[in-house]
């Protein structure tokens, strides 16, 4: 009943209504971390790294011989990584997270797929790492990124489930707010004048495959309730140097707690 009202009211105030879904989609929440994640951010060493407006908050773990960097989900954070950081931290890497713009511990405001996206480039530039590892949304800040800036040459780089297009993220938001169809195609306006893009073209996998990474591969669970598998399966059927791969018994946030799944990414990240 909500949502029907909320539709009425957006076909009569539409302008209102963007403006609200147009909040939504740039304000990501902050969610607790749980007991052992708090615990691994506390052992690393943390600074700030200045973003455009942002003070980014890092993270390092470990000094061994080999490096990554971890890129979190949206309303995610470097903290969701706890499990696999103790995993790479054993096996002689040196470790490097952050929380994005609006996230985590980093300041406040509204942030967007593209600042997200140049940070992610930033960082990897700052710690001259040639190996990846993302988690659902993270998978498209970090694909865009690479595929816009093919002199970035990546080893091996592991997705934790991704999405494909940009375009679902929008109406996912619209529709969880119940804005009518009217408003959504004026939120999709809003972003591309404001971005300068055309939000249809915005797919991971067509950025991935211009991207200049020599191995990816990408884990999602047959039974991901937030991120439907076929998702990945559209990125992968284009993407030439990347392989999926299907697990079960884990989910959308567990796939990064989930034991035999960790000891898969790292078994890939040392091939």
């Amino acid at each position: 009943m909500k949502k029907n009202i909320i539709r009425f009211l957006s076909s009569i105030f539409p302008n209102v209504f963007v403006s609200i879904a147009y909040k939504h989609l740039t304000t990501p929440k902050t969610h607790n971390l749980r007991a052992h994640e708090v615990v691994v951010l506390y052992h690393a060493k943390q600074d700030y790294f200045t973003f455009e407006n942002f003070k980014i908050k890092t993270y390092q773990w470990g000094s061994g011989s080999k490096s990554i960097l971890l890129v979190h989900g949206w309303e995610g954070q470097a903290g969701n990584f706890a499990d696999l950081i103790n995993v790479l931290v054993k096996d002689d890497y040196t470790v490097y997270a952050f929380d994005g713009p609006g996230h985590g511990s980093s300041s406040k405001g509204e942030t967007s797929l593209f600042k997200f996206s140049n940070l992610v480039g930033a960082l990897i530039r700052k710690f001259k790492v040639k190996k990846l590892a993302s988690h659902s949304f993270g998978g498209v800040a970090t694909a865009v990124y690479l595929g816009k800036n093919p002199d970035i040459f990546i080893e091996r780089y592991v997705l934790f489930t991704t999405p494909n297009k940009f375009e679902d993220r929008i109406k996912f938001v619209a529709e969880t707010v119940g804005v009518s169809d009217k408003v959504t195609e004026m939120l999709f306006d809003k972003i591309e004048q404001e971005e300068g893009i055309l939000i249809r073209d915005m797919n991971v996998a067509d950025y991935a495959q211009k991207s200049s990474v020599e191995k990816a591969l990408i884990l999602h669970d047959t039974n991901d309730r937030i991120l439907p598998l076929d998702q990945s399966k559209e990125v992968n059927l284009v993407w030439e140097n990347a392989t999926l791969e299907e697990v079960t018994g884990s989910g959308h946030y567990k796939i990064l707690r989930t034991e035999q799944v960790l000891q898969r990414a790292l078994g890939f990240l040392n091939s």
